[in-house]
């Protein structure tokens, strides 16, 4: 496949179909008093589904996605999908997204950006318009390797990278293996492990989020990364479904519901829902299920870390694996900042690939 122009043109008769399936889900019962100690809230999962098949606009994200120049090509054997704003002369940034979104997670950071910058924010194989995967194998490296080569064919030879959730894994990645291109590294949300280390009282409350991820938050990986395979057959067949295990990260596991608006909650599972990739995108918990906690060689690579309310990132930490020269530390914002509060990674972005 050579690369071509793209524009998101989902057929009406896909929409009516989901408006169908909406409207005869069938729905569990929730015992009384639970809220979201169980799993997503029955109440807000229905209000956001009716939201979903009554008002909610999909043509009006279709024409915000077509405003930016997309491109599909084919790397390694798979279909990619990328946004991409050439800006000759400007330093060029790299975008990278993670579970369960894509590169449209960065829109409003891109209107942030484009005039300072030329901009490409791919989607993961496995992921949105990207499309399924068509073979195992797709985890980290895999797809370091061909953002590489997606960069290598746009003829960038020097370029930022910045990434969070997955992206934040896999641009280190890029760093360790093409230093001479990469002119920053900045990352979003990034964990560093715990070894042996004397940790602070603040270091130790900021690693806290780690242990709950493992008690409360980590069954979602956990079948993701064993069995995504009976997973997709639940999510690819049922919006209702896609939109309940989506809506717990978004609405982050009831703690901060309405932080994402509906529109931006619906846009990410809209799309996943009509290129039905759901299941697919699941894949990368197992594709890459062994390089978490593993041992990783120094990246010598200048570091900016963005700490957000809720992340388990602690400077020190990842000192032993980066060379970190800028860490910046919020007071607003959570997991999914590029859709929460675009104007702080924009700013963020600015002061770190300006310095």
């Amino acid at each position: 496949m050579t690369e071509s122009a793209f524009r998101v043109e989902i057929p009406q008769a896909e929409l009516d179909e989901l408006q169908r399936r909406l409207e005869t889900t069938r729905w569990p019962n929730q015992l009384r008093g639970v809220e979201w100690s169980y799993g997503v809230e029955l109440g807000r999962l229905r209000e956001l589904a009716e939201y979903w098949r009554t008002s909610y606009d999909w043509r009006g994200f279709e024409d915000r996605l077509n405003a930016v120049p997309q491109h599909l090509t084919e790397i390694d054997g798979q279909r990619v999908h990328f946004l991409h704003l050439p800006n000759p002369g400007k330093p060029v940034l790299l975008l990278l997204h993670g579970w369960p979104g894509s590169g449209a997670d960065y829109l409003s950071v891109i209107d942030l950006l484009a005039a300072d910058f030329a901009i490409v924010a791919p989607t993961m194989p496995g992921f949105g318009l990207s499309g399924p995967t068509t073979a195992a194998g797709w985890g980290a490296e895999r797809i370091a390797q061909a953002w590489i080569t997606l960069m290598e064919r746009l003829g960038y030879d020097r370029y930022g990278v910045h990434g969070y959730d997955w992206g934040a894994r896999i641009a280190p990645v890029i760093a360790r293996a093409v230093p001479e291109r990469v002119l920053g590294l900045h990352l979003d949300g990034y964990l560093a492990f715990p070894q042996d280390e004397e940790l602070t009282e603040a270091e130790q409350e900021r690693l806290s989020g780690l242990e709950r991820w493992q008690e409360e938050r980590s069954g979602y990986a956990a079948i993701q990364g064993s069995r995504p395979q009976t997973l997709a057959y639940a999510l690819d067949d049922s919006p209702v479904g896609q939109l309940a295990w989506f809506l717990e990260w978004y609405d982050d596991y009831g703690h901060r519901v309405g932080a994402i608006s509906n529109d931006l909650i619906l846009d990410a599972v809209s799309l996943s829902w009509f290129t039905g990739t759901a299941g697919s995108a699941g894949r990368i918990y197992r594709e890459a299920r062994d390089t978490w906690g593993a041992e990783v060689a120094y990246c010598p690579v200048p570091t900016g870390l963005a700490i957000f309310p809720g992340d388990s990132t602690v400077r020190r930490l990842a000192e032993r694996e980066f060379n970190v020269v800028h860490c910046t530390e919020f007071d607003q914002g959570g997991h999914f900042t590029a859709l929460e509060v675009p104007h702080l990674v924009a700013q963020d972005l600015k002061t770190f690939f300006k310095h």
